[in-house]
């Protein structure tokens, strides 16, 4: 570890990192914060991203293949004072590391490439505002293998704090691209081949009734208002998670993961 051990709460360095948790300031300087061991470990796997990493004398102590990962990718390791990591970290109880790293996302058309050219399952967040929840989707996505997922225009910053802590790493495992009209987004999945599938809790088919088989991009809405007719008449199909007891409805996070792995298990059946 070089260098002496970062107190001063106004050094330049420290501004410099803090002002990532502001947007405006994320897309000015093309940098974000992740935050946390599985955060910082999947970066660094990615080679090239992390930038900087800050962390406390006890997650040096907790996590030292971090630290050693860090220095042999020549990433520049400062220790931090926990008042110090208290001042940069977005959480109640940091966890003592926390990396600036380069934007990741993709362009549209790079993100919809998939792995042969073709992709086979894609998750497209339309005015999807709740970081939390965004990031879960982008972990389910992940988890059930999807090639890709689509932040629309209207939808929440995908390096937002606890955006990026919700998706548990995954926002460093699969392409995903920001900023593209619903409209423009769907027209590119169906040019391609994808059949596009709303999720709504009044689509008139549920998951019993329509086959997954194929190539699919399903859209996910705003949890308190769902998706908008405009949204709704542009996709193949509206469809609905069916509910079995007496819960009123699922929440998004939950719902998506139900739709991407119905697509995921349709896709791997013979």
């Amino acid at each position: 570890m070089a260098g002496s051990e970062l107190t001063n709460m106004r050094s330049p360095r420290v501004k410099a990192a803090r002002r990532l948790t502001k947007r405006a300031y994320r897309e000015q300087d093309r940098k974000f914060l992740a935050e946390g061991p599985q955060a910082v470990r999947e970066a660094l796997k990615l080679g090239g991203v992390t930038l900087e990493l800050f962390a406390t004398a006890e997650a040096e102590l907790r996590h030292p293949e971090l630290i050693t990962e860090a220095t042999l990718q020549g990433v520049p390791v400062h220790r931090a004072s926990g008042e110090v990591m208290s001042e940069l970290s977005q959480t109640v109880t940091p966890q003592g590391l926390l990396a600036v790293c380069g934007l990741v996302h993709v362009p549209l058309e790079q993100a919809l490439g998939g792995a042969d050219g073709t992709p086979r399952l894609v998750a497209l967040l339309a005015h999807v505002r709740d970081p939390g929840n965004a990031g879960t989707v982008m972990r389910a996505a992940d988890a059930a293998g999807a090639d890709s997922v689509i932040f629309t225009d209207a939808s929440v910053d995908p390096y937002n704090g606890k955006c990026v802590r919700a998706s548990a790493g995954s926002l460093f495992h699969l392409p995903v691209a920001i900023g593209a009209p619903v409209s423009a987004a769907v027209r590119q999945l169906k040019e391609r081949g994808l059949r596009v599938l709303a999720a709504d809790g009044a689509g008139k088919h549920t998951l019993d009734d329509v086959d997954l088989s194929g190539p699919t991009a399903w859209i996910f809405g705003n949890e308190a208002w769902g998706l908008p007719e405009e949204i709704l008449a542009e996709a193949d199909d509206v469809v609905r998670v069916p509910i079995y007891g007496q819960a009123e409805s699922l929440n998004l996070a939950t719902a998506a993961a139900v739709c991407l792995y119905s697509s995921a298990r349709a896709q791997r059946v013979p």
